[in-house]
């Protein structure tokens, strides 16, 4: 797929339906997002993966009501990041990478906050997560063939030339 077609294609979806998703898939989605930049290139992000149906369910408890269609999930992909300087937006950076190469892949996810959420602690916990760790975002992924009928605003609502 094209770069451009990517991004204006890329929407969340949180009607996920199961399927096979081979390991290389999640693979290349997981490199796409440590290719992310980085600031000073410090890396400081680490990816946890989990398709095991039990805990996508126990992580669907501890998440709530903030994200009921993550127990849907093929899998998903839990972002954290060392507690450095500009941890957030390296993780949101990742977290951008990881979603676009899922919709290369023609894969369908959503974007799923994880910073200073009141689960933050315990889906920490939950994953055997050291301390020092933020986190930055769940990302349940899965199949969907419908559409989101949310619209994006029109370049000409949002764009600003020489002052706002």
């Amino acid at each position: 797929m094209d770069t451009i077609e990517c991004i204006k294609t890329r929407r969340c979806k949180r009607n996920l339906t199961s399927g096979e998703i081979k390991r290389e898939i999640i693979e290349g989605i997981i490199d796409c997002g440590r290719l992310a930049p980085t600031a000073n290139n410090i890396q400081p992000c680490e990816f946890v993966i989990v398709n095991d149906r039990k805990k996508l369910l126990k992580l669907t408890e501890i998440v709530g009501r903030n994200a009921p269609f993550l127990k849907d999930a093929v899998f998903c992909i839990i972002i954290f990041a060392k507690d450095v300087k500009y941890y957030l937006e390296d993780g949101c950076a990742a977290t951008e990478n990881i979603l676009l190469a899922i919709n290369n892949f023609g894969l369908s996810a959503c974007w799923v906050a994880g910073d200073k959420k009141e689960y933050a602690f315990n889906v920490a916990k939950e994953l055997n997560v050291p301390s020092g760790f933020k986190l930055i975002s769940i990302i349940p992924v899965g199949y969907s063939d419908k559409k989101p009928d949310i619209q994006k605003r029109k370049l000409n609502e949002v764009i600003h030339w020489e002052k706002f």
